[in-house]
Protein backbone atom coordinates (compact mmCIF):
# COMPACT_ATOMS: atom_id res chain seq x y z
CA UNK A 1 0.00 0.00 0.00
CA UNK A 2 3.01 2.25 0.33
CA UNK A 3 4.22 4.71 2.97
CA UNK A 4 1.70 7.38 2.03
CA UNK A 5 -0.97 5.52 3.97
CA UNK A 6 1.06 4.45 7.01
CA UNK A 7 -0.54 7.06 9.23
CA UNK A 8 -4.01 5.73 8.53
CA UNK A 9 -3.01 2.17 9.40
CA UNK A 10 -2.49 3.13 13.01
CA UNK A 11 -5.47 2.41 15.24
CA UNK A 12 -7.37 5.30 16.74
CA UNK A 13 -7.04 4.74 20.46
CA UNK A 14 -10.25 5.62 22.29
CA UNK A 15 -9.99 6.75 25.89
CA UNK A 16 -12.13 8.59 28.43
CA UNK A 17 -11.35 11.36 30.91
CA UNK A 18 -11.92 10.63 34.59
CA UNK A 19 -15.28 12.41 34.71
CA UNK A 20 -16.65 10.33 31.82
CA UNK A 21 -15.36 7.11 33.37
CA UNK A 22 -17.16 7.91 36.62
CA UNK A 23 -20.37 8.80 34.78
CA UNK A 24 -20.20 5.53 32.88
CA UNK A 25 -19.62 3.49 36.03
CA UNK A 26 -22.63 5.15 37.67
CA UNK A 27 -24.89 3.66 34.99
CA UNK A 28 -25.03 0.23 36.61
CA UNK A 29 -25.48 1.46 40.18
CA UNK A 30 -29.25 0.93 40.24
CA UNK A 31 -28.83 -2.59 38.89
CA UNK A 32 -26.17 -3.33 41.48
CA UNK A 33 -28.34 -2.06 44.33
CA UNK A 34 -31.25 -4.24 43.24
CA UNK A 35 -29.00 -7.24 42.58
CA UNK A 36 -27.56 -6.95 46.08
CA UNK A 37 -31.05 -7.06 47.57
CA UNK A 38 -32.11 -9.82 45.17
CA UNK A 39 -29.25 -12.23 45.83
CA UNK A 40 -28.55 -11.50 49.49
CA UNK A 41 -32.03 -11.09 50.91
CA UNK A 42 -34.59 -12.69 48.57
CA UNK A 43 -34.43 -16.17 50.14
CA UNK A 44 -34.14 -14.68 53.62
CA UNK A 45 -37.16 -12.43 53.03
CA UNK A 46 -39.48 -15.02 51.52
CA UNK A 47 -38.37 -17.98 53.65
CA UNK A 48 -37.62 -16.45 57.06
CA UNK A 49 -39.79 -13.30 57.02
CA UNK A 50 -42.87 -14.15 54.93
CA UNK A 51 -42.71 -17.83 55.87
CA UNK A 52 -42.63 -19.35 52.40
CA UNK A 53 -41.61 -22.98 52.01
CA UNK A 54 -37.98 -23.33 50.98
CA UNK A 55 -39.02 -24.75 47.60
CA UNK A 56 -41.40 -21.84 46.90
CA UNK A 57 -38.71 -19.31 47.77
CA UNK A 58 -36.33 -21.13 45.45
CA UNK A 59 -38.92 -21.18 42.65
CA UNK A 60 -39.31 -17.39 42.82
CA UNK A 61 -35.58 -16.89 42.50
CA UNK A 62 -35.48 -19.49 39.72
CA UNK A 63 -38.25 -17.69 37.78
CA UNK A 64 -36.27 -14.48 38.01
CA UNK A 65 -33.03 -16.08 36.86
CA UNK A 66 -34.69 -17.79 33.90
CA UNK A 67 -36.47 -14.57 32.89
CA UNK A 68 -33.16 -12.76 33.10
CA UNK A 69 -31.35 -15.52 31.23
CA UNK A 70 -33.87 -15.55 28.37
CA UNK A 71 -33.97 -11.76 28.17
CA UNK A 72 -30.22 -11.19 27.97
CA UNK A 73 -29.42 -12.74 24.55
CA UNK A 74 -32.67 -11.38 23.06
CA UNK A 75 -31.91 -7.90 24.36
CA UNK A 76 -28.34 -8.34 23.12
CA UNK A 77 -29.46 -9.15 19.58
CA UNK A 78 -31.99 -6.30 19.49
CA UNK A 79 -29.50 -3.89 21.03
CA UNK A 80 -27.03 -4.70 18.26
CA UNK A 81 -29.68 -4.43 15.51
CA UNK A 82 -31.72 -1.39 16.47
CA UNK A 83 -30.55 2.17 15.92
CA UNK A 84 -31.91 3.65 19.13
CA UNK A 85 -33.91 6.84 19.53
CA UNK A 86 -32.44 9.31 17.07
CA UNK A 87 -29.11 10.70 18.20
CA UNK A 88 -29.46 9.24 21.70
CA UNK A 89 -27.66 6.00 20.83
CA UNK A 90 -28.90 2.43 20.81
CA UNK A 91 -27.09 1.36 24.00
CA UNK A 92 -28.35 4.30 26.05
CA UNK A 93 -31.87 3.82 24.67
CA UNK A 94 -31.98 0.23 25.90
CA UNK A 95 -30.42 1.32 29.19
CA UNK A 96 -33.25 3.81 29.68
CA UNK A 97 -35.90 1.18 28.89
CA UNK A 98 -34.33 -1.17 31.42
CA UNK A 99 -34.07 1.49 34.10
CA UNK A 100 -37.76 2.39 33.83
CA UNK A 101 -38.75 -1.30 33.98
CA UNK A 102 -36.72 -1.81 37.15
CA UNK A 103 -38.12 1.28 38.87
CA UNK A 104 -41.77 0.35 38.28
CA UNK A 105 -41.51 -3.34 39.24
CA UNK A 106 -38.93 -3.78 42.00
CA UNK A 107 -40.90 -2.09 44.84
CA UNK A 108 -43.54 -4.84 44.66
CA UNK A 109 -41.01 -7.67 45.11
CA UNK A 110 -40.06 -6.70 48.67
CA UNK A 111 -43.60 -5.82 49.75
CA UNK A 112 -46.30 -8.28 50.85
CA UNK A 113 -48.98 -9.34 48.40
CA UNK A 114 -51.65 -6.63 48.11
CA UNK A 115 -55.04 -8.06 49.04
CA UNK A 116 -53.60 -11.27 50.50
CA UNK A 117 -54.16 -12.38 54.08
CA UNK A 118 -52.87 -14.98 56.51
CA UNK A 119 -55.14 -17.65 55.04
CA UNK A 120 -54.21 -16.97 51.41
CA UNK A 121 -52.51 -20.04 49.85
CA UNK A 122 -48.84 -19.58 49.10
CA UNK A 123 -49.35 -20.44 45.43
CA UNK A 124 -51.49 -17.29 45.15
CA UNK A 125 -48.62 -15.24 46.56
CA UNK A 126 -46.33 -16.99 44.09
CA UNK A 127 -48.61 -16.04 41.19
CA UNK A 128 -48.81 -12.43 42.41
CA UNK A 129 -45.04 -11.90 42.59
CA UNK A 130 -44.19 -13.65 39.29
CA UNK A 131 -45.08 -10.85 36.79
CA UNK A 132 -43.24 -8.22 38.83
CA UNK A 133 -40.17 -10.45 38.97
CA UNK A 134 -40.27 -11.03 35.20
CA UNK A 135 -40.58 -7.30 34.43
CA UNK A 136 -37.77 -6.52 36.87
CA UNK A 137 -35.46 -9.14 35.38
CA UNK A 138 -36.15 -7.95 31.83
CA UNK A 139 -35.28 -4.41 32.88
CA UNK A 140 -32.21 -5.61 34.75
CA UNK A 141 -31.01 -7.53 31.68
CA UNK A 142 -31.60 -4.58 29.34
CA UNK A 143 -29.63 -2.27 31.62
CA UNK A 144 -26.79 -4.75 32.16
CA UNK A 145 -26.26 -5.70 28.52
CA UNK A 146 -26.45 -2.15 27.18
CA UNK A 147 -24.05 -0.96 29.87
CA UNK A 148 -21.51 -3.72 29.27
CA UNK A 149 -21.72 -3.25 25.50
CA UNK A 150 -20.57 0.34 25.87
CA UNK A 151 -17.12 -0.71 27.17
CA UNK A 152 -15.60 -1.74 23.80
CA UNK A 153 -17.24 1.28 22.16
CA UNK A 154 -15.98 3.86 24.65
CA UNK A 155 -12.36 2.63 24.92
CA UNK A 156 -10.15 0.51 22.66
CA UNK A 157 -6.99 -0.66 24.45
CA UNK A 158 -7.02 -3.78 26.61
CA UNK A 159 -5.77 -1.99 29.73
CA UNK A 160 -8.32 0.80 29.27
CA UNK A 161 -11.06 -1.84 29.17
CA UNK A 162 -9.70 -3.43 32.35
CA UNK A 163 -9.63 -0.01 33.99
CA UNK A 164 -13.19 0.83 32.93
CA UNK A 165 -14.36 -2.59 34.14
CA UNK A 166 -12.59 -1.95 37.45
CA UNK A 167 -14.37 1.41 37.79
CA UNK A 168 -17.64 -0.36 37.05
CA UNK A 169 -16.94 -2.99 39.69
CA UNK A 170 -15.88 -0.35 42.20
CA UNK A 171 -19.36 1.16 41.81
CA UNK A 172 -20.81 -2.35 42.14
CA UNK A 173 -19.01 -2.74 45.43
CA UNK A 174 -20.16 0.71 46.47
CA UNK A 175 -23.75 -0.27 45.72
CA UNK A 176 -23.48 -3.40 47.83
CA UNK A 177 -21.89 -1.45 50.66
CA UNK A 178 -24.77 1.03 50.45
CA UNK A 179 -27.37 -1.74 50.71
CA UNK A 180 -25.73 -3.40 53.69
CA UNK A 181 -25.04 -0.10 55.45
CA UNK A 182 -28.68 0.96 55.09
CA UNK A 183 -29.84 -2.49 56.26
CA UNK A 184 -27.56 -2.24 59.29
CA UNK A 185 -28.98 1.18 60.16
CA UNK A 186 -32.55 -0.10 59.83
CA UNK A 187 -31.80 -3.06 62.10
CA UNK A 188 -30.13 -0.67 64.56
CA UNK A 189 -33.16 1.63 64.66
CA UNK A 190 -35.41 -1.38 65.19
CA UNK A 191 -33.27 -2.55 68.12
CA UNK A 192 -33.49 0.90 69.71
CA UNK A 193 -37.28 0.87 69.51
CA UNK A 194 -37.66 -2.55 71.14
CA UNK A 195 -35.57 -4.41 73.68
CA UNK A 196 -37.12 -7.81 72.95
CA UNK A 197 -34.29 -10.24 72.01
CA UNK A 198 -36.72 -12.32 69.95
CA UNK A 199 -37.18 -9.30 67.69
CA UNK A 200 -33.61 -7.99 67.60
CA UNK A 201 -31.86 -11.35 67.12
CA UNK A 202 -34.14 -13.43 64.87
CA UNK A 203 -35.95 -12.72 61.62
CA UNK A 204 -39.73 -12.79 61.42
CA UNK A 205 -42.83 -11.08 60.10
CA UNK A 206 -41.99 -7.96 62.15
CA UNK A 207 -39.12 -7.33 59.72
CA UNK A 208 -41.41 -6.70 56.73
CA UNK A 209 -41.17 -2.86 57.14
CA UNK A 210 -37.37 -3.08 57.20
CA UNK A 211 -37.14 -4.81 53.83
CA UNK A 212 -39.85 -2.57 52.37
CA UNK A 213 -38.03 0.59 53.44
CA UNK A 214 -34.70 -0.84 52.30
CA UNK A 215 -36.01 -1.49 48.78
CA UNK A 216 -37.53 1.99 48.45
CA UNK A 217 -34.40 3.74 49.72
CA UNK A 218 -32.07 1.95 47.31
CA UNK A 219 -34.41 2.62 44.38
CA UNK A 220 -34.30 6.33 45.12
CA UNK A 221 -30.51 6.33 45.31
CA UNK A 222 -30.17 4.24 42.15
CA UNK A 223 -32.46 6.52 40.15
CA UNK A 224 -30.16 9.48 40.88
CA UNK A 225 -27.08 7.57 39.65
CA UNK A 226 -28.90 6.48 36.48
CA UNK A 227 -29.71 10.13 35.80
CA UNK A 228 -26.00 11.00 36.16
CA UNK A 229 -25.08 8.24 33.69
CA UNK A 230 -27.47 9.47 31.02
CA UNK A 231 -26.28 13.06 31.42
CA UNK A 232 -22.55 12.35 31.47
CA UNK A 233 -22.05 9.43 29.04
CA UNK A 234 -21.76 10.08 25.33
CA UNK A 235 -22.33 7.15 23.01
CA UNK A 236 -20.83 7.20 19.54
CA UNK A 237 -23.75 7.13 17.11
CA UNK A 238 -23.10 5.71 13.58
CA UNK A 239 -24.24 7.51 10.44
CA UNK A 240 -27.79 6.88 9.35
CA UNK A 241 -26.93 5.65 5.87
CA UNK A 242 -25.20 2.56 7.24
CA UNK A 243 -26.41 1.85 10.77
CA UNK A 244 -23.80 0.14 12.88
CA UNK A 245 -21.00 0.71 10.36
CA UNK A 246 -17.92 2.90 10.58
CA UNK A 247 -18.25 4.73 7.30
CA UNK A 248 -16.48 8.01 7.95
CA UNK A 249 -13.81 9.03 5.43
CA UNK A 250 -11.29 9.28 8.24
CA UNK A 251 -11.59 5.58 9.07
CA UNK A 252 -8.40 3.61 8.37
CA UNK A 253 -8.11 1.49 5.23
CA UNK A 254 -7.28 -1.61 7.21
CA UNK A 255 -9.14 -2.68 10.33
CA UNK A 256 -7.34 -1.58 13.51
CA UNK A 257 -7.26 -5.15 14.77
CA UNK A 258 -3.90 -5.71 13.16
CA UNK A 259 -1.30 -3.74 11.23
CA UNK A 260 0.24 -6.56 9.28
CA UNK A 261 -2.58 -9.00 8.59
CA UNK A 262 -5.73 -8.97 6.51
CA UNK A 263 -8.50 -7.59 8.69
CA UNK A 264 -11.18 -9.84 10.08
CA UNK A 265 -14.73 -9.64 8.84
CA UNK A 266 -17.44 -8.17 11.01
CA UNK A 267 -18.92 -11.00 13.09
CA UNK A 268 -22.68 -11.20 13.45
CA UNK A 269 -24.31 -12.96 16.38
CA UNK A 270 -24.50 -16.38 14.69
CA UNK A 271 -20.80 -16.29 13.78
CA UNK A 272 -19.84 -16.30 17.46
CA UNK A 273 -21.41 -19.74 17.85
CA UNK A 274 -18.62 -21.15 15.65
CA UNK A 275 -15.79 -19.68 17.72
CA UNK A 276 -14.17 -22.03 20.31
CA UNK A 277 -12.97 -19.10 22.43
CA UNK A 278 -16.59 -17.99 22.80
CA UNK A 279 -17.43 -21.20 24.67
CA UNK A 280 -14.24 -21.13 26.74
CA UNK A 281 -14.94 -17.63 28.02
CA UNK A 282 -18.65 -18.39 28.49
CA UNK A 283 -17.92 -21.37 30.75
CA UNK A 284 -15.38 -19.40 32.78
CA UNK A 285 -17.83 -16.51 33.16
CA UNK A 286 -20.57 -18.93 34.24
CA UNK A 287 -18.31 -20.45 36.92
CA UNK A 288 -17.35 -16.97 38.08
CA UNK A 289 -20.95 -15.85 38.45
CA UNK A 290 -21.95 -19.10 40.15
CA UNK A 291 -19.27 -18.56 42.77
CA UNK A 292 -20.07 -14.88 43.32
CA UNK A 293 -23.87 -15.02 43.19
CA UNK A 294 -24.54 -18.27 45.05
CA UNK A 295 -22.13 -17.36 47.84
CA UNK A 296 -23.91 -14.01 48.13
CA UNK A 297 -27.30 -15.75 48.09
CA UNK A 298 -26.53 -18.25 50.84
CA UNK A 299 -24.15 -16.35 53.10
CA UNK A 300 -27.09 -14.88 55.06
CA UNK A 301 -28.66 -18.32 55.54
CA UNK A 302 -25.26 -19.66 56.61
CA UNK A 303 -24.80 -16.91 59.19
CA UNK A 304 -28.26 -17.37 60.73
CA UNK A 305 -28.71 -21.14 60.55
CA UNK A 306 -25.18 -22.57 60.70
CA UNK A 307 -23.31 -20.06 62.86
CA UNK A 308 -26.47 -19.05 64.79
CA UNK A 309 -25.49 -15.37 64.77
CA UNK A 310 -27.88 -12.42 65.37
CA UNK A 311 -29.66 -11.05 62.32
CA UNK A 312 -27.57 -7.87 62.13
CA UNK A 313 -24.71 -10.10 60.92
CA UNK A 314 -26.52 -10.52 57.59
CA UNK A 315 -25.65 -6.85 57.05
CA UNK A 316 -22.21 -6.58 58.68
CA UNK A 317 -20.56 -9.67 57.15
CA UNK A 318 -21.57 -8.86 53.54
CA UNK A 319 -20.48 -5.29 54.26
CA UNK A 320 -16.98 -6.53 55.18
CA UNK A 321 -16.94 -8.69 52.04
CA UNK A 322 -17.60 -5.78 49.74
CA UNK A 323 -15.30 -3.33 51.50
CA UNK A 324 -12.47 -5.81 50.94
CA UNK A 325 -13.64 -6.15 47.34
CA UNK A 326 -13.53 -2.37 46.92
CA UNK A 327 -9.96 -2.20 48.22
CA UNK A 328 -9.01 -5.07 45.94
CA UNK A 329 -10.51 -3.38 42.87
CA UNK A 330 -8.28 -0.34 43.43
CA UNK A 331 -5.08 -2.39 43.03
CA UNK A 332 -6.39 -4.68 40.32
CA UNK A 333 -5.23 -2.67 37.31
CA UNK A 334 -1.50 -2.53 38.20
CA UNK A 335 -1.52 -6.21 39.19
CA UNK A 336 -3.18 -7.32 35.96
CA UNK A 337 -0.80 -5.14 33.98
CA UNK A 338 2.16 -6.75 35.75
CA UNK A 339 1.22 -10.44 35.69
CA UNK A 340 -1.62 -10.55 33.15
CA UNK A 341 -5.37 -11.09 33.35
CA UNK A 342 -5.20 -14.89 33.66
CA UNK A 343 -2.72 -14.89 36.53
CA UNK A 344 -4.71 -12.22 38.35
CA UNK A 345 -7.82 -14.39 37.97
CA UNK A 346 -5.88 -17.34 39.40
CA UNK A 347 -4.93 -15.21 42.41
CA UNK A 348 -8.62 -14.54 43.02
CA UNK A 349 -9.35 -18.27 42.89
CA UNK A 350 -6.68 -18.91 45.53
CA UNK A 351 -8.37 -16.42 47.88
CA UNK A 352 -11.77 -18.07 47.36
CA UNK A 353 -10.34 -21.53 48.00
CA UNK A 354 -8.86 -20.12 51.21
CA UNK A 355 -12.34 -19.01 52.29
CA UNK A 356 -13.79 -22.42 51.42
CA UNK A 357 -11.15 -24.21 53.48
CA UNK A 358 -11.74 -21.87 56.43
CA UNK A 359 -15.49 -22.57 56.42
CA UNK A 360 -14.93 -26.32 56.02
CA UNK A 361 -12.63 -26.74 59.02
CA UNK A 362 -14.07 -24.01 61.26
CA UNK A 363 -17.54 -25.07 62.31
CA UNK A 364 -17.81 -22.71 65.30
CA UNK A 365 -15.79 -19.79 63.98
CA UNK A 366 -18.21 -17.17 65.35
CA UNK A 367 -16.90 -13.66 64.81
CA UNK A 368 -13.85 -14.99 62.98
CA UNK A 369 -16.20 -15.13 60.01
CA UNK A 370 -15.12 -11.55 59.32
CA UNK A 371 -11.64 -12.79 58.39
CA UNK A 372 -13.09 -15.38 56.04
CA UNK A 373 -15.37 -12.70 54.58
CA UNK A 374 -12.31 -10.62 53.62
CA UNK A 375 -10.94 -13.54 51.58
CA UNK A 376 -14.27 -14.16 49.86
CA UNK A 377 -14.83 -10.49 49.08
CA UNK A 378 -11.36 -9.91 47.65
CA UNK A 379 -11.42 -13.13 45.66
CA UNK A 380 -14.90 -12.51 44.25
CA UNK A 381 -13.98 -8.99 43.17
CA UNK A 382 -10.86 -10.23 41.42
CA UNK A 383 -12.39 -13.06 39.43
CA UNK A 384 -15.45 -11.02 38.45
CA UNK A 385 -13.48 -8.08 37.06
CA UNK A 386 -11.00 -10.35 35.28
CA UNK A 387 -13.76 -12.47 33.71
CA UNK A 388 -15.43 -9.32 32.36
CA UNK A 389 -12.06 -8.16 31.05
CA UNK A 390 -11.63 -11.49 29.26
CA UNK A 391 -15.05 -11.04 27.68
CA UNK A 392 -14.11 -7.54 26.50
CA UNK A 393 -10.86 -8.99 25.13
CA UNK A 394 -12.84 -11.65 23.26
CA UNK A 395 -15.04 -9.00 21.64
CA UNK A 396 -12.10 -6.78 20.72
CA UNK A 397 -13.11 -4.54 17.82
CA UNK A 398 -16.24 -6.60 17.05
CA UNK A 399 -18.41 -4.10 18.90
CA UNK A 400 -21.27 -4.38 16.40
CA UNK A 401 -22.23 -7.74 17.98
CA UNK A 402 -20.82 -7.14 21.45
CA UNK A 403 -24.23 -7.02 23.12
CA UNK A 404 -25.00 -10.55 21.93
CA UNK A 405 -21.75 -11.83 23.43
CA UNK A 406 -22.50 -10.25 26.80
CA UNK A 407 -26.08 -11.48 26.56
CA UNK A 408 -25.00 -15.05 25.84
CA UNK A 409 -22.50 -14.97 28.70
CA UNK A 410 -25.17 -13.68 31.03
CA UNK A 411 -27.64 -16.32 29.78
CA UNK A 412 -25.36 -19.15 30.88
CA UNK A 413 -24.81 -17.60 34.28
CA UNK A 414 -28.48 -16.81 34.97
CA UNK A 415 -29.75 -20.25 33.98
CA UNK A 416 -26.97 -21.97 35.94
CA UNK A 417 -27.69 -19.83 39.01
CA UNK A 418 -31.41 -20.51 38.80
CA UNK A 419 -30.94 -24.26 38.45
CA UNK A 420 -28.39 -24.25 41.26
CA UNK A 421 -30.78 -22.50 43.66
CA UNK A 422 -33.65 -24.86 42.83
CA UNK A 423 -31.46 -27.91 43.41
CA UNK A 424 -30.17 -26.55 46.72
CA UNK A 425 -33.66 -25.64 47.92
CA UNK A 426 -34.98 -29.06 46.94
CA UNK A 427 -32.21 -30.69 48.98
CA UNK A 428 -33.02 -28.53 52.01
CA UNK A 429 -33.76 -30.81 54.99
CA UNK A 430 -36.36 -28.40 56.45
CA UNK A 431 -39.15 -27.35 54.11
CA UNK A 432 -40.85 -24.98 56.56
CA UNK A 433 -39.56 -21.63 57.76
CA UNK A 434 -38.53 -23.11 61.08
CA UNK A 435 -34.92 -24.22 61.35
CA UNK A 436 -33.91 -27.78 62.15
CA UNK A 437 -30.63 -29.35 63.33
CA UNK A 438 -29.82 -30.63 59.84
CA UNK A 439 -29.79 -27.11 58.40
CA UNK A 440 -26.71 -26.28 60.48
CA UNK A 441 -24.57 -28.62 58.41
CA UNK A 442 -26.56 -28.06 55.23
CA UNK A 443 -25.70 -24.38 54.77
CA UNK A 444 -22.08 -24.99 55.78
CA UNK A 445 -21.81 -27.58 53.00
CA UNK A 446 -23.54 -25.24 50.53
CA UNK A 447 -21.01 -22.47 51.20
CA UNK A 448 -18.10 -24.89 50.75
CA UNK A 449 -19.43 -26.35 47.50
CA UNK A 450 -20.53 -23.11 45.80
CA UNK A 451 -17.18 -21.49 46.54
CA UNK A 452 -14.54 -24.23 46.60
CA UNK A 453 -16.20 -26.69 44.22
CA UNK A 454 -17.12 -24.18 41.53
CA UNK A 455 -13.75 -22.42 41.93
CA UNK A 456 -12.01 -25.69 41.02
CA UNK A 457 -14.16 -25.91 37.87
CA UNK A 458 -13.18 -22.32 37.05
CA UNK A 459 -9.51 -23.23 37.52
CA UNK A 460 -9.87 -26.04 34.97
CA UNK A 461 -11.51 -23.63 32.53
CA UNK A 462 -8.71 -21.13 33.10
CA UNK A 463 -6.16 -23.80 32.21
CA UNK A 464 -7.82 -24.27 28.82
CA UNK A 465 -7.44 -20.54 28.17
CA UNK A 466 -3.76 -20.73 29.05
CA UNK A 467 -3.30 -23.61 26.61
CA UNK A 468 -5.57 -22.19 23.89
CA UNK A 469 -5.57 -18.38 24.35
CA UNK A 470 -8.51 -16.17 23.44
CA UNK A 471 -8.56 -15.44 19.72
CA UNK A 472 -10.97 -15.10 16.82
CA UNK A 473 -10.20 -17.43 13.94
CA UNK A 474 -9.27 -15.69 10.69
CA UNK A 475 -12.25 -15.53 8.34
CA UNK A 476 -11.60 -15.49 4.62
CA UNK A 477 -13.09 -12.44 2.96
CA UNK A 478 -11.66 -11.75 -0.55
CA UNK A 479 -13.23 -8.30 -0.77
CA UNK A 480 -12.44 -7.31 2.83
CA UNK A 481 -10.45 -4.20 1.93
CA UNK A 482 -13.21 -2.84 -0.25
CA UNK A 483 -15.71 -3.09 2.60
CA UNK A 484 -13.71 -0.58 4.60
CA UNK A 485 -14.39 2.15 2.03
CA UNK A 486 -17.37 4.29 1.36
CA UNK A 487 -19.21 3.45 -1.87
CA UNK A 488 -17.91 6.64 -3.49
CA UNK A 489 -14.32 5.54 -2.84
CA UNK A 490 -14.46 2.05 -4.41
CA UNK A 491 -12.91 3.18 -7.69
CA UNK A 492 -10.07 4.87 -5.84
CA UNK A 493 -9.56 1.77 -3.72
CA UNK A 494 -9.24 -0.44 -6.78
CA UNK A 495 -6.66 1.96 -8.22
CA UNK A 496 -4.62 1.75 -4.99
CA UNK A 497 -4.75 -2.04 -4.92
CA UNK A 498 -3.24 -2.18 -8.41
CA UNK A 499 -0.08 -0.41 -7.15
Amino acid sequence: LGPIMSDQLLPNERSLPLFRRLCYAAGHFLNDLCASLWFTYLLVYYHSVLGFKSTYAGVLLFIGQIADGVSTPLVGIESDRTAGCGAYGKRKTWHLVGTISVLISFPFIFNPCLGCGDNTPQWVWLTYFTPFIIIFQFGWAATQISHLSLIPELVSSEHAKVELTAYRYAFTVGANITVYAVALLLFHFQAQQTGDPSVTDSLGIVDIPIFRDLSLIVLGIGAVFSFVFHLGTRERVPHREEPGAQNDESQPLISPTSHNTIPQSLLQWNHWLKEPSFYQVAFLYMCTRLTVNLSQTYVSMYLINSLLLPKNFIATVPLVMYVSGLVCSLVMKPISKLVGISMTYLLGLVLILGFSSWVLVGMNIGRLIYGAAVLLGAGSATILVMSLSMTAKLIGEQTQSGAFVYGAMSFTDKVANGIGVVIIQRLHPCNSQDSCPESVWFYRDVMVIVTGGVALAAAISLCTLLIWPIRIRQRKCPNQLLVMFRCSDIAEACQILRL
